[in-house]
């Protein structure tokens, strides 16, 4: 594209908004073609495998061209917009005229928008290389000179020379895998030539006949010809959605966790309602005044008071130096449901907040996350985590740790029930806790050592002026 060759115009590539992170999803493009942008304006929001990020642009000028449309995932370091910084904004549909007119191989650099990981259009010739891949610079070239027997994928190395693939999304791509269908022979349906679900099964039943002379042209090939078993999908009656970004991230972690740590959970029964009436004391009080005040914040607080108390529980389990990491800090998780997915920001450095400034943080974290806008950073270093299932009516549970932390508190339902109180069965708010530790860091004793402490605040509130 000759337009993306001048040298007033800059690609502005997705970065890397976290920790190791290798790709987002384009969540919203806030701008489109022959719009003015200037220096830290939001231009577009993605999505990645930890949180939804509104990109700054870090030029003035107008937009060139959007390389990719909503819902793409992109490799980080891929550009994904062009800013004519002069301000000539070029018609966009001169780039797909001009640039058959100019070699590949004369301009590596050269793109032309697609799903990223798919392959480009049928129309090029040209294919970016797989981040991490030993692809040589020349690539190109060496392709544009490979005998078409290679290109036609089966019989040529595919590190160096690899064809041009259809476009199909991963879980169609799995689809046809599953099925034995070559992508490469399905006619697509979708939009811009995307391959759809249908597309794979309408290519199913021409496929089926095709595996009877194999044995015959090639009997050690007869195995591997052989149809895979075609799971029926009822597409009125069910639905299926691809797992990405946050839950992805999410369910991965979770079966690290549980299938690492040897997770051990106890449990205890707590009459909480000295606690509700401190609640309701804070709230009236005018050091609260705007805050978020509930019983979450004095369970936070009894959690901390708790590990000050029992500092060997607040570390973490080095695998690769056989060592036990204590940490003095406590970056406190709070585990939050957002439609998304279940993301875990944390307090940074929770035990030296006061109770007003402990219930500031709360609130801003609870609402940050309603709102999708936690930060990767924000979800990064926790130490321990409470989980607040109560609020889903829910008893209790056996919560799972998250990675890199040695214990996660689960809070149960806040309920009136019969208690022996002073001797006297009496209403009291009740409720159950429960603590989920790695026993590698945490034996029995060390664990009920803090539960026990949590539950002892929370029964006698005052215990948090004489043991903070």
């Amino acid at each position: 594209m000759t337009t993306m060759t001048e040298a007033s115009v800059r690609e502005f590539k997705m970065p890397d908004v976290g920790e190791g992170l290798t790709e987002a999803e384009i969540l919203k493009w806030y701008v489109q073609p022959g719009d003015t942008v200037t220096d830290g304006q939001v231009v577009c929001e993605v999505e990645t495998a930890k949180a939804a990020v509104e990109l700054p642009i870090p030029y003035d000028g107008v937009v060139r061209e959007l390389h990719f449309p909503e819902g793409t995932t992109v490799d980080v370091g891929t550009a994904i917009i062009a800013v004519d910084l002069a301000g000539g904004a070029a018609p966009v549909a001169e780039a797909p005229a001009q640039a058959p007119a100019e070699p590949e191989e004369a301009k590596p650099q050269t793109r032309q928008p697609v799903l990223v990981g798919y392959g480009v259009a049928a129309s090029s010739t040209k294919r970016r290389p797989r981040k991490g891949a030993d692809v040589p610079r020349q690539e190109p070239a060496t392709a544009a000179r490979a005998p078409q027997s290679e290109l036609n994928g089966h019989h040529g190395p595919a590190a160096t020379v690899t064809p041009p693939r259809p476009l199909a999304k991963p879980p169609v791509r799995k689809l046809a895998k599953d099925l034995g269908v070559d992508l490469t022979t399905v006619a697509p349906t979708g939009p811009d030539g995307i391959i759809t679900r249908e597309d794979v099964h309408a290519a199913v039943a021409p496929q089926a006949p095709a595996a009877e002379p194999v044995p015959q042209a090639a009997p050690v090939a007869a195995p591997a010809a052989a149809p895979a078993p075609v799971v029926a999908y009822d597409t009125v009656r069910e639905s299926r959605i691809p797992v990405k970004g946050v839950r992805k991230a999410t369910a991965a972690a979770m079966v690290g966790s549980a299938f690492t740590a040897p997770h051990v959970t106890e449990f205890v029964t707590v009459d909480v309602t000295r606690t509700m009436k401190l609640v309701e004391e804070l709230k009236a009080d005018k050091e609260f005044a705007g805050l978020r005040v509930n019983p979450l914040l004095l369970v936070s607080k009894a959690l901390l008071v708790a590990i000050r108390r029992n500092p060997e529980v607040n570390a973490s389990w080095d695998e690769a130096n056989q060592e036990i990491v204590r940490k003095h800090y406590v970056n406190l998780g709070i585990a939050a449901a957002t439609p998304r997915g279940l993301i875990v920001p944390n307090i940074k450095d929770a035990h030296a907040k006061t109770l007003p400034q402990l219930a500031d943080s709360l609130g801003e974290l609870v609402s940050t996350a309603r709102d999708g806008k936690t930060t990767p950073a924000a979800m990064q270093g926790g130490t321990v985590t409470i989980t607040n299932v109560g609020v889903f009516g829910v008893d209790t549970g056996t919560p799972i740790l998250n990675p890199g932390e040695s214990a996660i508190l689960a809070v149960g339902a806040i309920k009136l029930q019969p208690w022996v109180h002073k001797g006297k069965v009496k209403p009291r708010q009740v409720t159950t806790l429960a603590l989920s530790f790695d026993h590698r860091l945490v034996d029995g004793e060390l664990g009920s050592k803090v539960l026990a402490d949590v539950a002892a605040i929370l029964e006698q509130p005052k215990r948090l002026i004489t043991w903070a």
